[in-house]
């Protein structure tokens, strides 16, 4: 018998005053049964970190074809696929060729031998985005992670802080690849 996805919710408070952006953000998450603390809040912080209309968590690990998140227009186009972990680079070749902006973030330890890995193909990839999280950052990202959560997302001078009641975490992502343009 098939393992099903663990329910979750969020309620995430926004201020990103980078962008001028405050919200208050209801998801629902359907945890796959072989995703980690670490992995479902780095979906849960780029989800607040790119919050606009259209937004929505994809299927993910659930669907090959599918991001962790994306955001479509009203056509259906998708102009923001976001990939969480390490794609390999025909995943990312075949997401760039389909959405205006690609973003993969990377979280793990593994990282930087992922990155070395991929890098010169992924160079010639125009509108991808590689970002890096610290493993410790994910980690102390996970100790805020619950079935029911109820966190507060702050962004101002491009420093970001993901905090609960019990704790609060300073997020520095770390850009290892800039779309052109």
């Amino acid at each position: 018998m098939a393992l099903k996805a663990t329910i979750c919710k969020a309620e995430v408070q926004l201020a990103d005053m980078d962008r001028h952006r405050y919200e208050d953000l209801a998801l629902t998450i359907a945890r796959h049964p072989s995703e980690t603390d670490e992995r479902m809040m780095v979906r849960v912080l780029m989800y607040a970190l790119h919050a606009q209309q259209g937004i929505a968590l994809a299927r993910g690990l659930f669907d090959v074809d599918e991001p962790e998140i994306w955001v479509k227009d009203l056509t259906g186009a998708i102009k923001l696929w976001i990939d969480i972990g390490q794609p390999d680079e025909a995943r990312l070749r075949k997401a760039c060729g389909r959405a205006e902006q690609v973003i993969a973030v990377c979280h793990s330890a593994s990282c930087d031998i992922w990155w070395k890995s991929v890098e010169g193909r992924l160079a010639r990839l125009r509108n991808l985005c590689v970002l890096r999280l610290p493993a410790r950052t994910a980690q102390a990202l996970a100790a805020l992670a619950g079935r029911s959560m109820r966190l507060q997302c702050l962004v101002q001078d491009g420093a970001i802080t993901v905090s609960s009641e019990a704790a609060a975490v300073e997020v520095a992502l770390q850009t290892l690849q800039r779309p052109e343009g």
